[in-house]
């Protein structure tokens, strides 16, 4: 590991660091009653377990940027990773992806049962939004409601839970999709939160709408290096390495960025959209270089 990837290491596990300090906080107790000192625990579980957190790392980073690395972006980092959170307990429920590991532990439906699962998601999700809407987010309610707003379009029909829509019925249909209809599927599925959790932080920064523009383009192209990365590890990673199953997505004949352009092309693309993600930062300078070698991060990353 080079010098500027040890940097980042630790600038992303400091990050991780002040976002699980924040989720502490904002997570119930696991304790009460019977029933919901189940539930609180099974929420603590899904977002206590581990990860880079790379969502909050970009919330904080672009907020940072912009004038605001404080307790407010913290709350926002940890909004987007429970956010984050909810999507990845149910995704990993026997109806959805049927996954039993998820960053190596055992996955909430497989520690606890379904229905439990079920619920652990609802209050994940509700919760991200609690966090947002709260004044300890940010004294003006219009950047309260537009953080609200935009992740309720990142995270909705027209966002994540539409591409996981898409995703399930394109396992079903028999003919399989295009490259721009699993374009259209990653950007929505897996890109628009992270395009949130970046936009989030030059929201609440107050920044500039041309800086937030700017930092909308430069997460869309960093969404979907990190999906084609995730491609291409489900075909070369180990279970090891990803902390969960990998061939999954060719078992589950899901079409992916692979199937469209090959290990060798989806390799290109991945270099091309790193290039577009450092070109939007350009106007920042040496301010902006852990943005930048973020979508470095994202595909070379093996997890």
């Amino acid at each position: 590991m080079n010098t500027s990837e040890s940097g980042f290491g630790e600038a992303l596990s400091a990050a991780a660091g002040r976002a699980e300090r924040m989720l502490e906080t904002c997570l119930p107790p696991a304790e009460g009653g019977r029933g919901e000192a189940e539930l609180a625990a099974a929420m603590r579980h899904a977002v206590l377990n581990g990860g880079k957190r790379l969502r909050a790392f970009l919330a904080l980073e672009v907020a940072g940027l912009f004038g605001a690395d404080g307790p407010a972006a913290e709350r926002v980092a940890a909004a987007v990773e429970c956010l984050h959170a909810y999507s990845l307990v149910h995704d990993d429920m026997p109806c959805m992806d049927d996954d039993d590991l998820r960053r190596g532990k055992p996955t909430v439906h497989k520690v606890w049962d379904e229905a439990t699962a079920v619920l652990v998601g609802d209050a994940l999700q509700t919760l991200a939004f609690e966090i947002l809407a709260d004044p300890a987010t940010h004294a003006d309610g219009g950047v309260r409601a537009r953080l609200v707003l935009r992740l309720a379009q990142a995270s909705g029909h027209a966002g994540m839970v539409g591409g996981q829509a898409i995703d399930l019925a394109a396992e079903r249909a028999e003919a399989s999709l295009t490259g721009v209809q699993v374009k259209r599927l990653q950007a929505l599925k897996t890109g628009a939160l992270i395009e949130f959790a970046a936009e989030a932080g030059a929201i609440v920064a107050q920044a500039p709408e041309a800086d937030i523009a700017r930092i909308r383009a430069y997460a869309q192209a960093l969404g979907e290096a990190f999906q084609i990365a995730d491609d291409l590890l489900d075909v070369t990673g180990t279970e090891e390495e990803l902390g969960k199953r990998v061939g999954k997505d060719a078992g589950a004949g899901k079409a992916t960025f692979v199937d469209i352009l090959g290990i060798k092309g989806a390799r290109a693309r991945a270099a091309e959209l790193v290039a577009e993600a450092a070109a939007q930062l350009a106007p920042y300078g040496a301010r902006a270089a852990r943005l930048a070698e973020a979508a470095r991060f994202v595909v070379e990353r093996r997890w």
